[in-house]
């Protein structure tokens, strides 16, 4: 049954395989429980597939509006009876598929020009072919099923030439079984289904004379050990048919004897391609000598064999094998566990022996495989690499090696790693190699295949392998895509499901000849350092880089995870630390030069130092004690300055002061006649709350205002507060600034003093800044 559903799998597969042109329309309503064909289907529809419903019958009005159809899937439904007139609205239909069903009985008139009619596993009693199917002039696959068969029902399509015919036998065919009935047929291939309840007892001759291609299912003989004579039979028809080059055995129940006798009679025919597949054997095998001579055999092929006794010399059965004298021979899934070497110098080619619990030891010194081209050891049970390349050795012309999906394992301290030097093509996929598999590889190898082992790295230095064209490290844990300097000739790299998280941007210009590469399902870190690896990217034409974009995506930082390589944006001055530098620097020096600029435009310094001085005046004037300043003061400030200045101050200074009821001593009016002139200057600057020096080329020439600064300066009533108001009138060089004026000096370098300024717009600051240093209030009886 399971076969019998591969059989339709694969006709559906391939009904699906059309779906890739744009212009189809596909409707799928399989496993849908439906009982009718559904309705309002689009009048679109090319491909209808109702598989496996409930479906018990078709008619006209169903499909009439579907003009454009050219696929019908009803297999594995209820049909009983089918009129294939119901088509006749539907002349694009070339695919029609009613395997599966109840069918006992169709009508063919009128009929359509299909190219595949399946008719197959259904209730026919003879086979279902209407004289109208001899107008099926396109007609390639014909699937039939009757549990009788007469050599007339063929006539109908005698004249036509099909590609393929697959006949299915029912329970009870056998009882009025015609040998001849498939000589009328005129096709290359033909696949027949026995019944599968009952020993093989049948007489047909499937020696079809056009048939290139023939298949045999269901094949059980197990109770005559002497032979099992009736499918000895059909074998030995066999030879009649010069044309049959393709003979396959599948299903296939019998004992080890005849298993051995079956390959034995399709030695010495004319078929050059053998195959047996799903075999269980019994029984035991007696020693025999098996012949070689005469065969055209090519290739011969044994999958999925079980056998329930092993009782018998194993080795008898190895060397049948290995003594074959044909080009391809392959046995896999046998749970064969050894194979011994050919005991003269062999005609293998190709040897596949895949599936199966082979050992180190196979082919252990093994000179007479001189000829192998191409050795599968895939799915056994090899451990060691240093074994594998010990065999390799004696086989001068293999090129082709595939030891994949095994528990190979290589130490690099293992010693002589001497491959076989014409080795071209090497798999050692799924094992559990590492890093250091690297130091151990053919020479000359062209296509290498590593993926799915434990590979971290890339070791460097490694040896060159200068004609590698393919290299696929899929499915490992490497970090970093490989720099091509070991692999000059390297064309197509695959290196997807990796840890790569920051690729090289040099990978395409060490690579140079890459023609194809597969890197993505990595782990891509959506940084700076991947900027230059996706600008290489687009470089390169689209077809080198399979699965771009879409297996290209962000994995960190979390913000772009999954956002595809093609859509990651970052500038190159955020990737560029020299050049953010060098813009960041440019910019704060056009900001500082624009900045100064405006400042020195504005004269914004002297703003900002008198915003500060009036900041800091007003600070100093919370903390005095007011209270005892307040009952000996008598003036708000004692003014200095030189005879040459007085124009400013009673043009400028006083008025200013004065008309904000702040009261002034001047020498001039406030002096007390009679008292010498320092006993004055020293009484006014002790009456004051504050000392204002006008400060001028002037005044550095004037004496008397030096002793006034040095009195002022010298305060001991006022030591505790800052007592000074220094006003620059006009700015005094340095140089002429006497020597003896240190006091001035010391004061000018070390004290903030405010600065008249020429611009009238400047004036009210520096007036509202003058009286912020100076404001108090004097007590009533002070003045």
């Amino acid at each position: 049954i399971i076969f019998h559903f591969a059989i339709i799998f694969m006709l559906i597969l391939e009904t699906k395989i059309q779906l890739t042109d744009e212009s189809e329309f596909l409707v799928d309503r399989s496993e849908s429980s439906l009982f009718h064909v559904p309705k309002n289907l689009s009048l679109k529809t090319t491909i209808l597939n109702i598989s496996q419903n409930y479906i018990s019958e078709l008619r006209t009005s169903d499909i009439v509006s579907l003009s454009k159809l050219r696929i019908l899937i009803a297999s594995h439904n209820r049909i009983q009876y089918l009129d294939i007139s119901v088509f006749k609205f539907n002349q694009e239909l070339e695919y029609l598929d009613l395997s599966h069903n109840e069918l006992w009985k169709i009508s063919c008139h009128p009929t359509v020009n299909l190219k595949h009619l399946d008719l197959s596993f259904n209730a026919f009693v003879g086979l279902p072919i209407c004289k109208e199917f001899g107008n099926m002039s396109q007609l390639e696959f014909l699937g039939l099923s009757a549990t009788q068969l007469q050599k007339s029902s063929v006539l109908p399509i005698a004249s036509l030439h099909i590609s393929k015919v697959l006949l299915v036998l029912g329970d009870t065919y056998g009882e009025k079984e015609d040998p001849e009935s498939l000589q009328n047929f005129n096709i290359e291939s033909l696949h027949i289904i026995f019944p599968t309840r009952k020993e093989f007892s049948f007489i047909l001759d499937v020696s079809v004379s056009t048939a290139v291609s023939l298949e045999l299912s269901n094949i059980k003989c197990v109770l005559d050990d002497n032979g099992c004579s009736y499918f000895q039979n059909v074998l030995l028809k066999l030879q009649n048919n010069s044309r049959l080059s393709n003979l396959t055995l599948n299903n296939i129940e019998t004992t080890w004897n005849f298993f051995i006798m079956i390959i034995q009679l399709v030695w010495h025919t004319s078929i050059k391609y053998f195959s047996i597949s799903n075999v269980k054997l019994q029984g035991h095998l007696d020693f025999r000598d098996f012949d070689y001579s005469n065969t055209s055999l090519k290739a011969f092929s044994i999958h999925q064999v079980v056998t329930d006794v092993f009782s018998f010399p194993q080795s008898y059965i190895y060397e049948i094998f290995s003594n074959m004298n044909v080009q391809n021979f392959t046995v896999s899934g046998t749970h064969m566990v050894h194979m011994v070497c050919p005991s003269q110098i062999s005609t293998f080619l190709y040897l596949d022996f895949s599936n199966n619990l082979l050992t180190d030891v196979v082919f252990k010194n093994c000179g007479n495989l001189a000829n192998l081209e191409t050795l599968s050891l895939q799915m056994n049970q090899l451990k060691e690499l240093a074994s594998i390349v010990y065999m390799t050795k004696e086989m001068k012309s293999l090129q082709q090696l595939d030891v994949s999906q095994n528990s190979l394992r290589y130490d690099k301290n293992e010693g002589d790693c001497s491959w076989t030097t014409s080795l071209l093509s090497l798999n050692m996929s799924s094992n559990i190699l590492t890093d250091s598999v690297f130091r151990c590889l053919p020479p000359k190898i062209k296509v290498l295949d590593l993926h799915n082992n434990q590979i971290r790295s890339i070791p460097k230095p490694i040896m060159k392998l200068e004609a590698l064209q393919e290299l696929n490290v899929a499915s490992n844990s490497l970090a970093h895509l490989p720099d091509c300097g070991a692999f000059s000739s390297l064309s197509v790299l695959i290196i997807d499901h990796n840890s790569i998280s920051n690729p090289s941007a040099d990978f395409f210009h060490s690579c140079q000849k890459i023609r194809s590469i597969r890197a993505g399902n990595n782990p891509f870190q959506c940084t700076c350092e991947l900027r230059e690896f996706i600008q290489s990217i687009g470089q390169v034409s689209s077809e080198v880089v399979e699965g771009w974009p879409d297996s290209y995506k962000c994995d960190y930082p979390e913000s772009y995870k999954g956002t595809p390589l093609k859509d990651f944006r970052v500038s190159q001055l955020s990737c560029n630390t020299a050049l953010l530098l060098v813009t960041i620097g440019v910019t704060l020096l056009v900001l500082t030069v624009t900045v100064t600029a405006l400042c020195m435009y504005f004269d914004l310094p002297w703003y900002l130092r008198m915003v500060c001085q009036w900041t800091q005046t007003r600070h100093r004037a919370r903390n005095l004690p007011l209270e005892e300043l307040q009952r000996t003061l008598q003036f708000h400030a004692f003014i200095s300055y030189s005879g040459h200045d007085s124009v400013w101050v009673k043009s400028e200074l006083l008025p200013n002061l004065e008309k904000e009821d702040l009261r002034i001593c001047l020498h001039e009016r406030n002096f007390v006649p009679g008292k010498s002139i320092v006993e004055n200057i020293i009484n006014c600057i002790e009456k004051s709350y504050k000392s204002i020096f006008v400060l001028s080329p002037n005044f550095v020439q004037s004496e008397w205002c030096h002793y006034e600064l040095y009195f002022a300066h010298h305060n001991l009533f006022h030591e505790a507060f800052d007592n000074l108001i220094l006003i620059l009138l006009e700015p005094i060089p340095q140089y002429s600034i006497p020597s003896s004026y240190h006091k001035l000096k010391n004061l000018m370098a070390r004290r903030t003093y405010l600065e008249w300024p020429k611009e009238k717009s400047k004036h009210g600051l520096f007036w509202a800044n003058l009286r912020a240093a100076i404001n108090i209030k004097l007590m009533e009886q002070a003045k």
